[in-house]
């Protein structure tokens, strides 16, 4: 049953990553309600399976032995909107989620009406999710916001970008050789999507801001990748590389 998206009252995420091994399986519970200026938000995240692992097996993919996470509190209502049109346009299945894991939702309306369902879009809601997550993050002053910076350098001119996106605002501030402009949110989250896709050689990587010709990306750790000798498309079938460039050259 579809419930009314005016009449929601209350969305419940929850989230199994299924098959996947630890340390990164784990399993978590957003619920929302919708309050009249903010989203009254509670968040519960557990890793599962550890206990098969030795420490040091966790240590060494970059987790710690407490990376559960609890919070409770509110949401700025800004995110009020992109949760209510993604669970309009969503199509739903009554079936069970199987061994591969996925999101299911509960949703409850003002009547008191309560609806149990599996969305097809599973990756829409993922990275909904995911989205909500980071700004909890944010909010909590757990992670930082995340500034990509990029660096443009010709023998006659230097181009010097950052983009910082903000989750817990739903913002993004764009800079380019100290001018502010502006970005769509969708546009930025698209451009970061590529960042992260290939792969960087950290054994050419300088943490000192490059000043010889080319083109340069920070993506966040102090780190400058040249993008012509030190980043890789990871699938040949997509050039991540080249929409990296092409993405961050119309921001100039």
């Amino acid at each position: 049953m579809h419930l009314k998206t005016e009449d929601l009252s209350r969305l419940e995420i929850e989230y199994d990553s299924g098959v996947i091994p630890p340390p990164y399986s784990h399993i978590y519970k957003l619920k929302i309600g919708f309050g009249k200026n903010f989203l009254d938000t509670n968040l519960e995240l557990y890793y599962t399976d550890r206990e098969e692992l030795s420490d040091e097996e966790i240590f060494d993919e970059g987790f710690s032995l407490n990376d559960d996470y609890q919070f409770q509190g509110e949401i700025p209502k800004v995110w009020e909107q992109p949760l209510k049109t993604l669970y309009a346009k969503s199509k739903w299945s009554n079936n069970k989620l199987d061994g591969e894991g996925g999101i299911s939702i509960l949703a409850k309306d003002i009547h008191g009406k309560i609806s149990r369902t599996i969305p097809l879009n599973q990756s829409d809601w993922q990275f909904f999710a995911q989205d909500y997550i980071q700004s909890i993050y944010e909010l909590n002053k757990k992670e930082a916001p995340l500034t990509v910076n990029y660096l443009i350098q010709k023998p006659e001119q230097t181009i010097d970008i950052s983009i910082t996106v903000k989750f817990s605002i739903r913002k993004v501030e764009v800079v380019v050789n100290g001018k502010s402009k502006d970005m769509e949110w969708e546009k930025a989250k698209e451009l970061l999507g590529f960042v992260f896709l290939p792969d960087y050689d950290y054994d050419q990587a300088r943490e000192q801001k490059p000043n010889q010709s080319g083109e340069y990306i920070d993506c966040g750790d102090g780190f400058w990748h040249n993008m012509q000798k030190g980043v890789f498309n990871i699938d040949d079938s997509f050039d991540a590389v080249s929409r990296i460039k092409s993405g961050f050259r119309k921001l100039t």
